[in-house]
């Protein structure tokens, strides 16, 4: 199931308004990680002084450029972790755009959800926002001592964490918070399994940009399948 929706989510990616999603995705990821930069850039000049001189080598002047070019690396394996966030944030703000896309093409026969309202989006954004925040940090000191299995200790805890949130936001087009929580617990091991998948990509540069767009279109489709709502046939995107 889980991944029948994750396939679907795929084959959509040429949607136009899945596009136009993208496209702010990558534009706001784009300008966060320039940000970074520019701080990361502003500190090595700082504190590092353009030249200075070394017993038996002499006058150096390229300590400053050699590290603030390794910032580039280093800003890619940010944007690890800065995905998380923002996959979070695009999943509030743009979830009704691409659940509808979603629904347009594979579910025209079911009735209109009623939406979220920005205020509903923004508090739990902003509520989820805090508990991914504590528990990355929180979980970072594991991430320091597990070795080669902090990706897997990274995927399980991004896992529940977004299973949680993606099924909850996804829910609550078309419940109230307590229908919405009632589908949640009713579906969790699926809505983790599913959060794990979603975390994956998420620890590839580059390709985390799709999450956002990929995670509620895989949980749109999931809402649909754990409720037994029949696929129609697709119409033209």
């Amino acid at each position: 199931m889980i991944f029948n929706a994750f396939l679907k989510a795929v084959g959509q990616l040429t949607d136009s308004r899945f596009l136009g999603v993208l496209g702010l995705g990558i534009l706001l990821t784009i300008g966060l990680l320039v940000g970074f930069y520019a701080v990361f850039a502003g500190i090595v000049g700082w504190f590092v002084p353009d030249t200075f001189s070394l017993p038996w080598i002499g006058e150096v002047n390229w300590i400053d450029n050699a590290l603030t070019i390794a910032g580039i690396p280093l800003m890619l394996v940010l944007s690890i972790f800065l995905m998380v966030p923002v996959s979070s944030a695009f999943m509030g703000i743009f979830l009704d755009r691409v659940a509808e896309a979603v629904e347009d093409k594979h579910y025209p026969g079911h009735p209109p959800a009623r939406g979220l309202s920005i205020g509903e989006a923004l508090v739990d954004v902003a509520k989820f926002l805090g508990i991914l925040t504590v528990v990355n940090i929180l979980a970072l000191v594991f991430y320091l001592f597990s070795g080669p299995f902090a990706p897997l200790v990274f995927w399980v805890v991004n896992g529940i964490l977004i299973g949680r949130e993606y099924g909850q936001m996804v829910a609550l087009r078309r419940h109230d918070a307590r229908g919405a929580a009632e589908f949640r617990k009713r579906n969790r091991p699926t809505l983790f399994a599913a959060g794990v998948l979603m975390a994956v990509p998420l620890t590839i540069p580059v390709v985390n940009i799709l999450v956002p767009i990929l995670g509620a279109a895989t949980f749109t489709h999931l809402y649909h399948m754990l409720n037994g709502v029949q696929r129609s046939p697709s119409r033209t995107a």
